[in-house]
C-alpha cells in the first residue's frame, strides 16, 4: 500500500504515519521527489493487516491510502508518477533529450579509448562506456578486461573529453573500487538478479544502470530494481537488451513492446541497447530508431575505432564514421515523437 500525505502535511506528521508503519513490523519508505510525500510501506500485508489502511488513513496528515496490486512497489508509477530526471554532471537522463551512451564493449589501450571517447563525443554521444573491470565473458579464456587500470584510462578520457563514464560492476566487493572512478554504475543482464549485488549498489549513491535479464519478465525485472531503491538509492536506468530468441538471425531477441511496457509501468528512465539485442552492427539502427519511436529515454550503442580488431564483441561494434552517419536518423525520428537529441 501507499500512504499519501497531504500537501500541508509537517514533518511531525509524516514521523508520526512512519512510527505507525514501524509498530506493525511494516517499513515505511518515503518517495522523494515529488509534490506531495508519498509513504510506501514495504513488507508481507496479510489479510489481517488489510484494516490497517483504515487505521493509516485517519492518522493526522493522511490525504489517502491506496493498494499496490503490483509485486514491484518502489519502482511503480502508482508510488511514484512523476517521470524521474537523473542529472548526472550536465547530461539530464529522462528529460526531453533522449541520450546517447556509446563507446566500446571493453577498454583495451589508452589510444583506443581516447580516440573512441573523442569520436563518439563529436557525433553527438554525451555519455561514455566501455567495461573495465573483468568482462562477464561466456568463456573463461575470453579477454576479461584491465581491471582497475582500465578504470583509471577511463577516468583519464573524463578528463579530456567531459564524458561521463559508465562501467559495468560485476560483484559487491568491487563496488566500491569502481565508484570511486565512475559516474554510473552498470549491472549487466548476468547479474540481473544477483541480489547481494543489487543491494550494495542501492547502498551508495551513484546512478546504477540495470539491464533486463535474457529470460526475466518485465515484473520480475522491476522487482530487482526494487532492491536497489529499497537500499536507498533512488537514481536507477533500467534497459531492455534483448531477451532469448528461438531464431539465430540475431543474438536475441530487441523486445521493443518492453520499452513502451516500461514507460508505463515505471518513472524511471528506460534505455535499449540495440548492440546486445541484435548483435549485429547493421541492425543497431532500425532496432535503436524503434526505440527511441516507442519512447526509450536513450540508447546504449557500442562504438570502436577499429572493429575488426576488437578483443570482445567485434561484429556489434560500429565504426565511429557509421555511428557518425547513424546519429541524425535518431534525431529525425526523436524530432517526429517530440522528443530531442
Amino acid at each position: 500500500m501507499i500512504i499519501i500525505m497531504r500537501k500541508d502535511a509537517n514533518e511531525e506528521q509524516i514521523e508520526r504515519v512512519k512510527k505507525e508503519v514501524r509498530q506493525v513490523q511494516l517499513r515505511p519508505f518515503i518517495n522523494p521527489g515529488v509534490e506531495r510525500k508519498v509513504i510506501a510501506v514495504i513488507g508481507e500485508i496479510t489479510l489481517g493487516k488489510v484494516a490497517l489502511m483504515d487505521h493509516f488513513a485517519a492518522l493526522e496528515g493522511v490525504e489517502r491510502v491506496d493498494p499496490i496490486s503490483k509485486p514491484y512497489k518502489l519502482s511503480s508509477r502508482d508510488y511514484h508518477p512523476e517521470d524521474l530526471v537523473i542529472k548526472i554532471g550536465e547530461v539530464e537522463v529522462g528529460g526531453p533529450e533522449v541520450i546517447i551512451i556509446a563507446g566500446p564493449c571493453a577498454v583495451e589501450t589508452r589510444e583506443q579509448i581516447i580516440e573512441t571517447a573523442k569520436a563518439v563525443k563529436a557525433a553527438g554521444a554525451k555519455i561514455l562506456r566501455g567495461g573495465a573491470f573483468r568482462k562477464p565473458r561466456t568463456f573463461p579464456n575470453s579477454f576479461q578486461g584491465l581491471g582497475e587500470e582500465g578504470l583509471k584510462l577511463l577516468a583519464e578520457v573524463r578528463e579530456i573529453t567531459g564524458l561521463p563514464i559508465i562501467t559495468e560492476v560485476m560483484s559487491p566487493e568491487k563496488v566500491d573500487l569502481i565508484a570511486k572512478y565512475a559516474d554510473i554504475l552498470q549491472i549487466g543482464a548476468r547479474n540481473v538478479q544477483n541480489f547481494d549485488l543489487l543491494e550494495a549498489v542501492g547502498r551508495q549513491p551513484k546512478p546504477v544502470f540495470l539491464k533486463r535479464g535474457l529470460a526475466l519478465k518485465i515484473k520480475e525485472y522491476l522487482g530487482a530494481v526494487d532492491y536497489i531503491l529499497s537500499e536507498g538509492n533512488p537514481n536507477v536506468i533500467v534497459c531492455e537488451r534483448g531477451v532469448i530468441n528461438f531464431d539465430d538471425e540475431m543474438r536475441n531477441l530487441p523486445d521493443i513492446g518492453a520499452v513502451a511496457v516500461l514507460k508505463r509501468e515505471t518513472y524511471l528512465p528506460v534505455f535499449l541497447d540495440p548492440s546486445h539485442a541484435t548483435g549485429r552492427r547493421d541492425m543497431i539502427e532500425p532496432v535503436g530508431g524503434a526505440g527511441i519511436a516507442a519512447g526509450a529515454d536513450g540508447l546504449m550503442i557500442e562504438v570502436h575505432i577499429r572493429p575488426d580488431q576488437a578483443r570482445s564483441d567485434a561484429v556489434q561494434q560500429l565504426w565511429p564514421e557509421q555511428f557518425q552517419e547513424m546519429m541524425p536518423k535518431f534525431r529525425a525520428v526523436a524530432k517526429a515523437v517530440g522528443r530531442e537529441l
